[in-house]
């Protein structure tokens, strides 16, 4: 892989003209005249809907989400399952990794006066709904999505994962002084790999570094063209940001040309299951790490975390902490609320500027932006094949990797 979340399309480019079309049909136009809110006291469930990529090249990704998340919840409520005597109900929506179909569930729930969603394992995703959202004035908590963008999309939105920046302030970590070094990224043409590359521009170029990219599309199954191009560069820094079904073909095209003799190359660390991938080439890489079974050491939400998801007959992985994060985050809104969402603004608010002991860690919830500032890892692969095993050689606090603070778009 590399640094994770990507959308399997092209990004979007016509953000403005989609905000103008997602309002909801006659008769739903604005969430709450369908049905009823939950009200405090009167023990009526509170809904929840939960759209990601239960299929599509990110399914692994949102399986992990889910995993993580019903776990959360079980955590988050005492394994009650309810908030203040209100029942949490969660309705699932596969968004197969597509935007088109993302409003599509998005609009359904709301229709359905469903004013909590979560999800997004896609960047591509997470920017479309987050303005459904705030259109609808719905709380909506982006999971996996790492584009900075969606970071002060709207008052609405949050995420409960990392985001690009975070994830290139742990690449930076790894080659100190960037002045004067040439930095190549090799990403897909998606949201997800557009983030990254300008993310790296920002940090790294803005550290006096020459920046460049490789992009190739999301469909592409041979990747020797982009690897043989990312070599012919020379840069002092290769910084893979890959997702996908494909990450095995880029690694074994990387490695047929010989390109990590000649630069040093950082990535993220992928799932679990993509450790064999990178065969003999593991131990020369550098990676930056979100997460891996036990990064954290052993916190209480890591060990719960651990149990509920091996007692249901899987183990944590890269986004399970996402998925648990969320239910965190739903849990406090509501129970902030008295167990009620009738007022989303309030629900809102509950969550700008909180601090709490996640699986990672300590994670603030940024007021002015909403993003989630957060600890990074760097990470050592050590080992091949299904012997190969991940070590977390230092940890990079939540202020050395935070993002700036950016303006609230709305």
């Amino acid at each position: 892989m590399s640094v994770t979340d990507a959308t399997p399309g092209r990004p979007v480019r016509k953000l403005a003209a989609l905000a103008a079309c997602v309002l909801l049909a006659a008769g739903c136009a604005k969430a709450g005249t369908a049905g009823s809110s939950t009200e405090a006291g009167d023990g009526s469930p509170v809904k929840v809907g939960l759209v990601y990529s239960k299929t599509g090249p990110l399914a692994a990704y949102g399986k992990q989400y889910l995993e993580g998340f019903k776990a959360g919840l079980a955590y988050a409520t005492k394994g009650t399952g309810a908030v203040d005597g209100h029942p949490v109900e969660v309705t699932e929506q596969d968004d197969a990794g597509d935007p088109a179909k993302a409003v599509s569930a998005a609009k359904d729930l709301i229709g359905r006066n469903v004013k909590i969603l979560a999800g997004s394992t896609a960047s591509g995703v997470a920017l479309q709904v987050g303005p459904i959202a705030a259109q609808n004035k719905v709380l909506f908590i982006s999971g996996p999505a790492a584009a900075d963008k969606v970071t002060g999309l709207n008052r609405y939105t949050f995420r409960s994962g990392r985001q690009s920046y975070q994830d290139t302030k742990a690449a930076a970590s790894f080659i100190g002084d960037a002045k004067g070094k040439k930095v190549t990224v090799l990403a897909q043409d998606s949201a997800f790999g557009q983030a990254n590359v300008a993310a790296v521009k920002e940090v790294l170029g803005g550290e006096g570094a020459t920046v460049d990219a490789v992009l190739a599309p999301p469909s592409a199954t041979d990747l020797t063209p982009f690897a043989t191009q990312a070599k012919a560069a020379k840069p002092d820094l290769l910084y893979v940001a890959w997702a996908g079904d494909t990450a095995s073909a880029l690694w074994t095209s990387l490695t047929q040309q010989d390109v990590f003799s000649g630069t040093r190359v950082v990535t993220g660390l992928d799932v679990a299951a993509s450790y064999p991938l990178f065969g003999p080439a593991a131990e020369k890489i550098d990676f930056l790490n979100h997460y891996f079974a036990g990064a954290a050491g052993g916190t209480e939400a890591e060990l719960a975390m651990t149990d509920a998801v091996t007692k249901a007959g899987s183990a944590p992985d890269l986004f399970t902490p996402d998925g648990f994060t969320a239910a965190q985050m739903v849990v406090h809104a509501l129970e902030a609320n008295k167990g009620s969402d009738a007022d989303t603004d309030a629900l809102v608010k509950s969550l700008e500027g909180w601090s709490f002991d996640g699986v990672k860690g300590r994670l603030t919830v940024r007021a002015e932006d909403h993003a989630l500032l957060q600890p990074m890892f760097q990470v050592k692969l050590t080992g091949t094949g299904a012997a190969a095993k991940p070590a977390a050689e230092k940890i990079l606090t939540a202020e050395q990797v935070a993002p700036p603070v950016v303006k609230m778009a709305g």
